[in-house]
């Protein structure tokens, strides 16, 4: 039975991972109105990605301003798919 991954159970990881596995990058800007939280809490779950290794983060300029842009990594993908096997087993089990 597969199992939660604990990184990516809080709800906001969890949509950066579904948002990120989507695409092959995201802006900084983006990702935040996509999520509608703010700067520092994107920041901080961010962060928390990346130190799992789930996400990569990388800086470049753009019209000037030095952005971030965000992609899921082949281990974060891998961690998303099983958390969503983990969850659909889970309600499987509650029906």
């Amino acid at each position: 039975m597969p199992t939660l991954d604990m990184v990516l159970h809080p709800p906001t990881r969890l949509q950066i991972a579904a948002i990120t596995a989507k695409v092959s990058e995201i802006e900084f800007a983006k990702l935040r109105e996509l999520t509608d939280v703010a700067d520092s809490v994107l920041s901080k779950h961010l962060s928390a990605l990346s130190d799992a290794g789930y996400v990569k983060l990388r800086k470049a300029a753009r019209d000037g301003r030095q952005r971030t842009w965000i992609s899921l990594t082949a281990s974060g993908r891998n961690a998303f798919a099983g958390h969503i096997a983990a969850l659909q087993a889970l309600s499987a089990g509650l029906n």
